[in-house]
């Protein structure tokens, strides 16, 4: 028997693999293809410690190297396994900076047999703010990454982006600086964000977008303490003040008995103080008003500088929305013309979006199908997981959780129940409402529909000239035959909700 092609990937497009070479960490991810909202295939990483000790000799550790190539060589077979048409190898502090870099990158390159890329510190920055461009919508801020060997930071407002610059001040090399203590890696770091006090201070009250593992783990470790629902990096925000005081106990360590410190793994855990100590630095000059995390970096932006000028234009979030429908809905067509039909109906109901609230419906609408596959009786519960949890970019947590939570009410009702509760609290009250609204007038129109295309665009909702009503629902005559008891006691759920009269009309 022959294998035929696997029917949960997209159609067309062929793997391509990243080999990240770190100064803490290598990796290779293999990603579904070259998209604007790629999908990761496979992913493993080597905590190599390449960086370790070039601030004290200059090259990177023997051994650490030796363990570094016998990884590459696993690397190079994953990527021809799952049939990469390309593979793109990039390389940072560690390898630029030692004197034995250019005897491993040859020694590496022998064995992926591929280029490697020897990123400057600028173009670390610059691929690091487009991993930030690509993940998400319209930016406004500085990026920082912060790795095993250095620290990137650059301006970003939209897809504009200034000048990068680099600082010794990655986590290994801070903590072999400071030799374990604490106070020499405070001055260590003072004296190098201050030679930058000016591109920080344009960040004042705009947001800081954190990049790299340790800074994660530092997140990850903030949502253990404070019971977050949502174990979701990308787009998790944390205000100034909070983070200050949260660094100041992750600098200390001093709740390292807690519990919550499990969820970080030793090697990181290490490494935590010292992360803490340069964000706490760069923070308390640029005073942002906002710290958001990013699963994204400079793997996605490298990809993203690979786009056409038309795919960087695309929409990420509605991309990734598209392509689900596309692997999982009865009709993808149909999820089309719901995006398209609620836009137009929203204004009868009073509502006026912002463009970003209006994407956060459209993605809504797109996804309302994927969980059809599931029994009746789990079908809002499998879609209100699958959203949550699914890898999506260009979306806050709030916007995420309203597009659960219309699909979930889209199958299960109206009202709310243990499973709605927790991403409730992440979403807005407005986020909660409009997402009942909006699973309510889905509940409606897939009654017609049978989840299938060509008629949903032809009802709509008018304002009523009979006393006794604020809106009709329109529909032709020739679709007379859908009416019924389900239909109208749908309709007046959607009523009771908005606290409007409605009917149908057949006409």
């Amino acid at each position: 028997m022959v294998e035929s092609e696997a029917q949960g990937r997209l159609p067309g497009i062929a793997p391509v693999s990243v080999v990240d070479i770190g100064s803490n960490s290598i990796r290779v991810v293999i990603y579904e293809g070259l998209s604007r909202s790629p999908t990761i295939l496979f992913n493993e990483k080597v905590l190599c410690g390449l960086g370790k000790g070039i601030a004290l000799t200059g090259k990177m550790d023997e051994a650490s190297v030796e363990r570094a190539l016998s990884a590459l060589h696993r690397f190079k077979a994953l990527s021809d396994q799952a049939r990469a048409a390309t593979m793109y190898v990039l390389a940072t502090a560690a390898a630029r900076e030692a004197s034995n870099g250019p005897d491993f990158i040859h020694r590496a390159e022998t064995i992926l047999q591929r280029k490697v890329r020897v990123l400057s510190g600028e173009e670390e920055a610059r691929f690091s703010a487009l991993g930030i461009v690509s993940g998400f919508y319209t930016p406004d801020g500085i990026a920082g990454d912060l790795g095993g060997g250095s620290l990137e930071l650059i301006d970003i407002k939209g897809k504009e982006l200034g000048q990068g610059v680099t600082l010794p001040l990655g986590g290994l090399r801070l903590s072999e600086y400071a030799g374990g203590s604490m106070d020499k890696a405070r001055t260590f770091a003072r004296k190098h964000v201050k030679t930058i006090s000016r591109l920080l201070a344009k960040g004042e009250g705009r947001t800081f977008y954190a990049v790299g593992g340790t800074w994660r783990n530092i997140a990850k470790l903030h949502m253990e303490m404070i019971n977050y629902p949502l174990h979701m990096m990308q787009g998790y925000e944390i205000s100034f003040e909070q983070m200050m005081l949260f660094l100041d106990q992750v600098d200390a360590a001093k709740d390292s008995k807690d519990p919550a410190w499990a969820a970080v793994s030793k090697y990181r855990r290490a490494l935590l103080p010292y992360g803490a100590v340069a964000m706490k630095e760069v923070l308390s000059v640029m005073k942002p008003s906002v710290i958001s995390f990013s699963g994204q970096g400079v793997r996605e932006g490298y990809l993203y500088s690979l786009l056409s000028e038309s795919e960087r234009r695309a929409d990420p979030l509605i991309e990734a929305a598209r392509e689900l429908a596309i692997l999982r809905a009865r009709s993808p067509e149909h999820a089309r013309e719901l995006s398209e039909w609620t836009g137009r109906m929203m204004p009868f109901f009073d509502i006026s979006e912002t463009p970003e609230e209006a994407r956060y419906r459209q993605a809504a609408c797109l996804l309302a199908d994927i969980s059809w596959r599931a029994h009746p009786d789990y079908r809002g519960l499998q879609a209100l997981n699958i959203i949550a949890h699914t890898s999506f970019v260009g979306i806050s947590h709030p916007g995420r959780a309203f597009i659960a939570l219309a699909n979930y009410y889209r199958f299960e009702g109206l009202h709310d129940d243990g499973a709605t509760s927790p991403l409730a609290t992440i979403a807005t009250p407005q986020y909660v409402e409009r997402a009942k609204l909006l699973g309510g007038m889905l509940r409606v129109v897939y009654l017609f529909s049978a989840s299938m295309p060509g008629i949903v665009r032809n009802l709509t909702f008018r304002k009523s000239s009979d006393p006794d009503l604020d809106l009709e629902f329109v529909v032709p005559s020739e679709y007379h035959d859908f009416a019924g008891e389900r239909l109208d006691g749908r309709l007046q759920q959607l009523a009771k909700l908005t606290n409007k009269r409605l009917a149908f009309r057949f006409e």
